[in-house]
């Protein structure tokens, strides 16, 4: 008897698992026959960085287009600062409209790393996780997958959501206590959109842009200065700021600070200038998402503006996630020595 009981609650778990099985698997078709092979799409949302007690909000739109073409405009909405990462057939651009710039990158960029508002990048992040787990019920199916952030050790995670009818409504990246660090709500998703010929055009896009910012940045380079020199808040342990230089510019200031000791790194700020004609400036890394503005990594160095300054850190002997922290806390409020 005992024998028959064991070999009924085998077959019932087996039924169970296979039907839960086969619920997940069903999703998870539904799912990819929405968004796999998409021609084009164009979205909007809401992103929000956290970075320690700061959060910034971000207006994000998205246009795509089949043959490796996207448009991801992000604006800061505390500044309105855009910039605007463009790939098309000639490479992969970070454009800065209120500079009248474009850094130009030799990068696999969005294939290096999981996007947060890039729908290929989060289905990819499902469909390849052999361990995501989902969550279905009223509120809709909710997966919990691994992330690949290889600059960001600490985002290990992220919850993607899916209404009923598996429209895409939000992802949150987790670290590793559950806390949220980037959360990106989906507002409207259009995936048969109308997409002008002009999109991906990097000259159309600032040609329009400079015409729109001409008037509002027209007196930065008379009075761009650096009224406060802004300090690092982390530096590493066995680490100490043994000098400080600042340089009168032709339309500014920078200002040199070298850090010695156990991980010794050189940190320079400068007065960022609007350029009279548009200017394209070959960029050596990959774009790179940094709390409020998008900068370029490489393997011993991080460049990015903010509010009106550009920030070059290097180092010879620490890892990116170093430089990365390092960057991350230097704020906008300046900080006592």
């Amino acid at each position: 008897m005992k024998k028959f009981f064991l070999i009924m609650m085998l077959v019932c778990c087996c039924f169970l698992t296979g039907c839960f099985g086969g619920k997940k698997d069903n999703i998870l078709k539904n799912i990819t026959d929405k968004y796999q092979n998409l021609n084009a799409y164009e979205l909007t949302g809401d992103l929000e960085i956290v970075n320690n007690d700061d959060v910034y909000n971000y207006d994000v739109k998205v246009i795509y287009q089949k043959k490796d073409k996207y448009y991801v405009s992000l604006k800061n909405r505390s500044n309105n600062h855009e910039q605007i990462i463009l790939k098309n057939e000639d490479g992969v651009y970070v454009l800065t409209p209120s500079l009248n710039k474009s850094f130009k990158f030799q990068s696999d960029w969005p294939y290096n790393n999981s996007q947060v508002y890039l729908i290929q990048s989060i289905l990819d992040d499902i469909t390849s996780d052999q361990e995501k787990s989902l969550v279905s019920d009223d509120n809709g199916h909710l997966f919990t997958t691994a992330v690949n952030y290889p600059n960001n050790r600490r985002l290990v995670k992220q919850t993607v959501l899916f209404d009923q009818n598996f429209n895409l409504k939000r992802v949150s990246v987790l670290d590793e206590n559950d806390i949220g660090q980037m959360t990106m709500n989906f507002l409207t998703i259009d995936l048969n959109p109308n997409i002008n010929s002009d999109t991906f055009d990097l000259n159309k896009i600032m040609g329009t842009s400079e015409n729109n910012n001409v008037e509002d940045h027209s007196n930065e380079t008379q009075t761009s200065t650096l009224d406060d020199i802004i300090y690092p808040l982390y530096i590493p342990l066995g680490t100490v700021l043994t000098s400080e230089e600042k340089i009168a510019k032709s339309d500014g200031e920078r200002v040199i600070m070298t850090f010695e000791g156990e991980k010794p790194f050189l940190l320079v700020e400068e007065t960022a200038s609007v350029e009279e004609e548009f200017s394209i400036i070959p960029t050596y890394g990959e774009p790179y998402l940094l709390i409020d503005t998008v900068g370029a990594l490489t393997d011993s160095s991080i460049t990015w503006s903010s509010n009106g300054v550009d920030y070059y850190l290097v180092s010879d002997v620490m890892s990116q996630d170093e430089l990365i922290d390092i960057a991350r806390s230097v704020n906008v409020v300046p900080n006592m020595k």
